[in-house]
């Protein structure tokens, strides 16, 4: 079993039938690495099985950013993202993870990349005003690798979602609730207050009922979305393809160097 480093990079805690789980590693904007995927994937197992627990809210530490995704520092240092053996479970233990309580995403900032992929995975959405939404990875010379270019297109209309996924370009707050990627926009500071009092509206439902009608609108069985297999599996093919290229490797390293990439097509 894989092993935690820092147990404080995720907080848990439970109030009235939900639990929340926060990214606490603000410095680095709420990015991901192996300790978060252990620690988020654990705590989403337990509420899992947990039958006083009726709803999940996931949220990011501070106000700047909600998460940056993948931990690129931790990559480029060579350090492994994916804990051995929950792999399947994709970023942050979270955006593969099926579980039948509902999910609420409390984007408290910037979810760009990886971050925007984990808002894509939670049933609903409450962000702040300030909020972004982005898949910058084909400025990077990468694809979305967690689920984000083909939920992108499942929850935005057709050419907007193709839009930000061929351009990398940001979406803000209001655009995406005028898209209905986001349930609901308020101010700053107020994501998660916003997001428990929809739990609390969840939570007053009869639980079993709940769980069975997100396991029908998602078509689950087993405790999986098996309309997404295809999908995951045709996203680890483009992904493993793309990252041998010299253009995967000039991305990275051109942000790094704060310059404009040089791209090969090779």
């Amino acid at each position: 079993m894989p092993e935690v480093s820092d147990p404080s990079k995720v907080l848990v805690s439970s109030h009235d039938h939900v639990v929340v789980i926060t990214l606490n590693r603000p410095d680095a904007r709420n990015a991901v690495d192996h300790d978060v995927c252990l620690l988020v994937g654990n705590a989403v197992a337990a509420a899992d099985s947990d039958p006083s627990i009726r709803v999940i809210v996931l949220t990011g530490a501070g106000d700047q950013a909600f998460s940056a995704g993948a931990d690129l520092k931790a990559i480029m240092r060579g350090e492994r993202i994916l804990p051995v053996g929950r792999e399947h479970w994709s970023i942050a233990g979270f955006a593969n993870h099926f579980t039948s309580k509902p999910t609420i995403a409390a984007v408290n900032g910037a979810a760009l990349g990886g971050g925007t992929e984990l808002a894509l995975s939670c049933d609903l959405v409450v962000a702040v005003e300030t909020a972004t939404i982005g898949l910058p990875e084909v400025k990077r010379g990468l694809v979305a690798g967690a689920g984000g270019a083909f939920r992108l297109i499942r929850q935005l209309p057709h050419r907007v979602a193709l839009e930000l996924l061929l351009t990398g370009e940001p979406m803000s707050a209001a655009d995406a609730s005028r898209w209905g990627l986001i349930n609901r926009v308020v101010p700053a500071g107020k994501a998660l207050d916003a997001a428990m009092d929809l739990a609390a509206q969840i939570a007053a439902n009869a639980p079993l009922a709940v769980q069975a009608s997100k396991r029908i609108a998602y078509g689950a069985e087993d405790g999986a979305r098996h309309d997404e297999d295809s999908l995951w599996a045709l996203t680890e093919r483009e992904f493993a393809v793309l990252a041998l290229s010299e253009d995967a490797k000039e991305g990275p390293r051109a942000f790094a160097e704060k310059r404009s990439p040089i791209w090969l097509a090779r």
